[in-house]
């Protein structure tokens, strides 16, 4: 009987992917074609999958209760039309009828009392869900069937198709043949699990490369001859002459470099979708062990010292060498050639095995006797207790770098021939060295032995010391053994030369220090400065505001100029001066803002009207005849030394004159102006105000967010200092307080206590009185009572005698 496949049932992760993909590709008209993708699910369940589920405009959040109020009332308006109503709550129809079906079921179980978590719409098993296009999708099993890798294949042929129909076709042969590959391989998986084998042979069409040689043409067995032979030297270049350089391109390499882009865009959009990266990736991930390396032995900032000497000895070497002196040359040891290790050590390995000590501890305790035998304890190993966890042993590299060879010993025991570290040569196999021990520090830089022996790590006991004691003595004996004998021969030379040339030859012979070099220069350049400064104007030295713009109407007309007085002419001449002066301020050092094709207009105009600079002498000369003329001026007129408030006033009276006109930009007279002008001028300088408190606000705010972040600390501590100071002003406002109720205490307790000592004394007293005559009045009944019993005793006596008469 042939399968029957039936479409429908529940969605999987797989399947939501290919019609997400799908609806990208082909829209969301063409169900048809999507469908075709999806083996076991029509057109109408991949629409209603789209529009029920998969849609991202869809909302899938909690109802909340005014969509539940909603829902219902529109229920009771339009009943039964979900599709009307799902647009306006912004659900989908299933959604609504599904909410609507539950409330209803809520309400009536709440009238019958029932409990309301066992839900009589939940699938029991072994039920088909009616409508699985509403409810989330199942993930994919771990072993895919045949037709769902084949399905899964085939959609990303199709989907990752770019080109044309013969593109897509050969992308489909080839997922088609990755899918029977993958079938096979799962098949002879299985088969082999199940204990079957099958061979796998591989048939080879044509001729097998690696076993034989195509188009061998094999001698003749035997010996022959030779010499007739003709042998080419120029041969033919056969490789320009192959059937792809002469036909250009073939068909099937474009359409291979075709398939390469379309993997590479197939990879990336593999990186972009990470969900269907990792399904295809079937291979569980391992996760990668944490790099473990030992505290390094040398730090960064040691390394850089030893370059700073490197650098340091290099420069001083080539200083004495420009110098021209030798005599100091046998006090710089070369330090750039490095001493050769004769053998880098290797990690050492460490003395015991935790694990192995751990395991032995344990059997030892397993096969221990009865503690009633008694005897020794059974011996263990020594093991961590400082934490739950055992401690790791970090395992140290030695050190090459830190090695010392002209400092330490030579030919230590158990090292390398004479070679040794300092500090680390103390230092066990297998560990690193505390935080808290000392590092000796790297003294590579030794040749004369200069340093001092304290960093040294001699050892730690007298005798240690006493023996390096002993050696330094026996190798300074030997170094002093070695200089020749004294011959106590003496020579006097007189020079011939002077005192001043011998002071002449050492300044020439002296090389003058870089620093001092470039301060004087510097020094040079600022006099040089200084001295254009004073040539230039005074808004210029002074740094004082200068126009943007330069008014040369100012100047009379040239046919006005024949009819002038002298006056006149010196007038014009200083007004062509000030602006000369203007200009050349104007190149010379612009203004802010100042456009550069004002600038090079400027230059220009000095081209055709050089600028003339005076000698300093002629400026103070000028300067003097000014003062003059201003003192002359001052006696004329009879005007005495201007206090400050009178010249601010005049100076506001002649700024109140002046009027801004911001429809000609240009200043006027304020009485020449019209209202409108004046208004127009109010209003500019009214928007020049704001905008100038406005960046002055924002300055000051950074300034006062600044001033928060610098002084937040300060003040945070301030609050705590005031707020501790307070309450040490309340608990000494508290203790004097208790200070003086107790000293008034103290004064009435002085006054109270001899008066209750008299008290207590006169009530001993009394209480002692009543205790003697207490016990006389008890002596005197007992006397009694005695003389009581000694009468009837008589008695008892003398009528016994009276009976025994009778």
């Amino acid at each position: 009987m042939p399968r029957i496949m039936i479409k429908g049932g529940v969605w999987r992760n797989t399947e939501d992917e290919i019609l997400k993909a799908a609806v990208m590709k082909y829209g969301k008209n063409q169900w048809s074609r999507i469908a075709s993708l999806l083996h076991r699910k029509s057109a109408k369940q991949c629409k209603a999958r789209w529009y029920e589920w998969l849609d991202p405009s869809i909302k899938k959040t909690e109802w909340s209760r005014e969509e539940d109020e909603k829902l219902l009332h529109l229920a009771k308006l339009m009943p039964t039309q979900w599709r009307t109503i799902a647009p306006i709550i912004g659900r989908t129809a299933a959604q609504c009828l599904e909410r609507y079906e539950y409330l209803l079921d809520q309400a009536q179980r709440k009238e019958d009392g029932e409990d309301g978590a066992d839900d009589p719409r939940k699938l029991k098993p072994g039920e088909i869900d009616p409508n699985p296009e509403t409810k989330p999708a199942r993930p994919d099993p771990k072993d895919m069937d045949e037709d769902e890798l084949e399905m899964l294949s085939e959609a990303r042929a199709r989907l990752a198709n770019t080109q044309g129909k013969k593109a897509k076709r050969k992308a489909r042969e080839k997922q088609l043949e990755e899918a029977r590959r993958l079938a096979a391989l799962q098949k002879r998986r299985e088969l082999r699990a199940a204990g079957i084998g099958s061979g796998n042979r591989k048939r080879i069409k044509g001729i097998d490369y690696n076993a034989e040689i195509p188009f061998e043409k094999r001698p003749a067995i035997g010996f022959y001859d030779t010499s007739e032979e003709v042998v080419d030297k120029q041969g033919p270049d056969f490789n320009k002459m192959r059937q792809q350089d002469l036909d250009g391109e073939l068909r099937s390499e474009k359409e291979e470099r075709e398939r390469k882009k379309d993997k590479q865009k197939l990879k990336q959009r593999k990186e972009n979708d990470m969900p269907l990266a990792m399904l295809q990736n079937l291979e569980p991930e391992r996760k990668r062990s944490k790099l473990v390396l030992p505290q390094p032995q040398i730090s960064d900032q040691e390394l850089q010292q030893v370059v700073k000497l490197g650098r340091a000895s290099e420069i001083a070497k080539e200083v004495a060498g420009e110098s021209g002196v030798e005599t100091t040359d046998a006090l710089l040891a070369d330090y750039s050639i490095t001493p050769q290790v004769t053998a880098t050590p290797r990690t050492p390995a460490p003395f015991t095995d935790r694990i192995m000590q751990e395991a032995q501890n344990m059997m030892a305790l397993t096969h221990v006797d009865t503690p009633l035998k008694g005897g020794v304890n059974t011996p263990l190993h020594e093991s961590d207790f400082s934490g739950a966890l055992p401690k790791s042993a970090s395992i140290a590299t030695p050190n090459t770098v830190i090695a010392t060879p002209f400092r330490t010993q030579r030919g230590g025991e158990n090292g390398t021939p004479g070679f040794a570290t300092p500090s680390n040569a103390l230092v066990p196999l297998g560990k690193t060295p505390h935080a808290g021990a000392v590092q000796t520090p790297t003294l590579v830089r030794d040749k004369l032995s200069i340093n001092p022996e304290d960093n040294l790590n001699v050892g730690d006991t007298p005798a240690l010391y006493k023996n390096y004691q002993k050696q330094l003595k026996s190798s300074l004996r030997e170094g002093l053994a070695t200089l020749p004998t004294p011959r106590n021969d003496y020579e006097i030379v007189v020079p011939e030369h002077d005192d001043n040339e011998t002071t002449e030859m050492q300044t020439e012979n002296t090389v003058e220090d870089q620093a001092d070099v470039d301060a004087r220069a510097i020094a040079e350049e600022n006099a040089k400065r200084q001295r254009e400064l004073e040539k230039r104007s005074q808004a210029i030295q002074r740094q004082l505001p200068r126009p943007t713009e330069v008014n040369t109407k100012i100047l009379r007309p040239q046919s006005e100029k024949q009819n002038l007085t002298d006056m006149q002419k010196a007038e014009e001449l200083i007004k062509h001066e000030m602006i000369t002066m203007l200009l050349y301020d104007s190149v010379k050092d612009p203004v802010p803002g100042q456009s550069q094709n004002k600038i090079e207009q400027l230059q220009n105009y000095f081209k055709a009207n050089p600028y003339e600079e005076f000698k300093k002498s002629d400026l103070e000369k000028s300067g003097n005849l000014i003062k003059e003329e201003m003192a002359v001026v001052k006696e004329g007129m009879g005007h005495g030394d201007l206090p400050m408030d009178v010249y601010s006033q005049v100076w506001q009276e002649c700024l109140g004159q002046v009027l801004y006109l911001p429809s000609q930009n240009r200043y006027t007279r304020a009485n020449l102006a019209s209202k409108k002008d004046r208004l127009e001028s109010a209003e500019k300088q009214l928007e020049q105000n704001r905008r100038h408190m406005a960046k002055e606000a924002k300055r000051c705010a950074k300034i006062e967010k600044k001033l928060k972040i610098l002084t937040g600390g300060y003040q945070a501590r301030a609050q705590a200092m005031i707020k501790q100071l307070q309450d040490t002003y309340d608990h000494i406002e508290q203790n004097s307080l208790a200070l003086s109720t107790f000293k008034f205490l103290a004064e009435q307790e002085a006054v109270a206590i001899p008066r209750r000592l008299e008290a207590l004394e006169e009530d001993v007293s009394r209480q002692m009185q009543r205790e003697r005559d207490l016990q006389e009045n008890y002596g005197r009944l007992c006397r009694e009572l005695e003389e009581a019993y000694e009468e009837l005793k008589s008695y008892k006596t003398s009528e016994q005698n009276g009976e025994i008469e009778s």
